[in-house]
């Protein structure tokens, strides 16, 4: 409960965020088409955002036949949370990964790559199956597009700002519209308070995810192994991935480029590990220290 409420409060920060940036470039008015430009993008993305992430990666449906130890896994989770099978795809990738997607549980998709396959044991496997399916279940994907569209349009907002800056725009009527200052405090301030805003968001799903995968495999070990692996393959096997959609994969796709780490979606791996084992995260020449609580997923479902 404490992950859902931490959501419903950033994304109300973002809403915020789209109506304080509409009104410095164009006081009441400029309010009213920033909240229509936002609502025009949820509606898109809600409807076409998995048809697209699914076609920007070439995953390709498999069913019961072409990958039935795949097959199975999902259709036993799926039945062990209440949800509807979703379609189960294969990215021709060789970095291991995977993400979910679908506007809702009744059009829920699980893809992973071709590399995930090769490289973990069942139990692993079905520990990132289980957290994909976490995903859906809490409905993570309808969060995160509404997340990254308020975001996008934060920044479209804040990109019209600087132009009206440069060209000398900006009011301070009635209205409430700001001068040039204005525009350009908040074409800077508004992009970076979104990106903090998103981040946060993602991470907090993520952890709800690992929990929800700790409760429907009842072995949180084999997701917690997983995450070792992708976070050990990150580095070495590149995945040719969208910054865009790095916050739907298990793990960041993007961990093994610099920059882009430093502004991760996902929470460290080891913070992951830990807390799915009932551990600290090991310090430097340090152990981990046992919880007392024997329930990994509790302090995980707190946050």
């Amino acid at each position: 409960m404490g992950n859902q409420i931490k959501t419903t409060m950033l994304l109300t920060v973002l809403t915020l965020l789209i109506v304080m940036a509409g009104r410095v470039i164009g006081g009441q008015g400029g309010m009213i088409i920033a909240l229509v430009l936002a609502g025009g993008m949820n509606f898109f993305s809600y409807f076409y955002s998995d048809k697209m992430v699914l076609k920007m990666y070439k995953a390709r449906e498999v069913g019961k036949n072409e990958a039935p130890q795949l097959w199975a896994m999902v259709q036993e989770l799926s039945s062990r949370a209440g949800l509807p099978m979703p379609k189960v795809c294969i990215i021709p990738q060789q970095a291991p990964n995977a993400f979910a997607t679908g506007r809702n549980p009744e059009h829920g998709v699980v893809a992973v790559t071709q590399g995930l396959m090769d490289l973990m044991a069942p139990e692993e496997i079905k520990g990132v199956l289980a957290h994909e399916l976490g995903h859906i279940k809490n409905r993570d994907i309808l969060v995160g597009t509404v997340a990254a569209t308020l975001a996008g349009a934060i920044m479209t907002l804040a990109s019209m700002a600087r132009w009206a800056a440069i060209f000398g725009g900006g009011r301070n009527d009635d209205e409430g519209g700001s001068g040039i200052f204005g525009l350009i405090a908040m074409s800077i301030i508004a992009p970076m308070a979104a990106m903090l805003v998103q981040m946060a968001i993602s991470r907090s799903r993520e952890y709800l995810a690992d929990a929800t995968a700790a409760q429907l495999t009842g072995n949180p070990e084999g997701l917690a192994g997983a995450l070792e692996k992708l976070g050990a393959a990150s580095s070495r096997i590149p995945m040719d991935a969208e910054p865009a959609t790095a916050h739907m994969f298990i793990t960041n796709p993007l961990s093994g480029r610099t920059m882009a780490s430093l502004f991760s979606t996902h929470p460290p791996i080891e913070e992951r590990v830990a807390r799915l084992r009932g551990t600290r995260p090991r310090s430097t020449g340090g152990t981990p220290q046992n919880r007392e609580t024997p329930n990994p997923w509790d302090k995980i479902r707190g946050k």
